[in-house]
């Protein structure tokens, strides 16, 4: 690599992380700056855009009922005995191995 080419892509790297530091530091100032106006005026609340409950005529109450419902349809899995259909098969070696073991 030429030494000419190796000190611009440097400087290049060195130059955007200089930006980065301080851009991040900028973004974090402003972030800081209106996130404090939001949390005075309300406006981090969840339902602060929307109309009240009893505006649009939602009940809470169903809203619990239908979660509850919703527990209740998962589908239980059945547990079964399981036994090999190869048991005659297994049987067989361990008699042969019970003879191996007696001579």
């Amino acid at each position: 690599m030429l030494r000419i080419t190796q000190i611009l892509r440097n400087s290049f790297i060195r130059v955007e992380g200089f930006f980065s530091v301080i851009l991040n530091i900028f973004s974090n100032f402003a972030r800081n700056f209106f996130g404090f106006f939001a949390k005075v005026f309300g406006f981090t609340k969840p339902g602060y855009f929307l109309e009240s409950d009893e505006a649009q005529g939602i009940k809470q109450t169903s809203a619990k009922q239908l979660s509850e419902k919703a527990q209740y349809t998962t589908p239980t899995t059945a547990t079964t005995n399981r036994r090999r259909s190869n048991a005659k098969i297994e049987d067989y070696y361990i008699n042969m191995a019970r003879d191996v073991k007696k001579n």
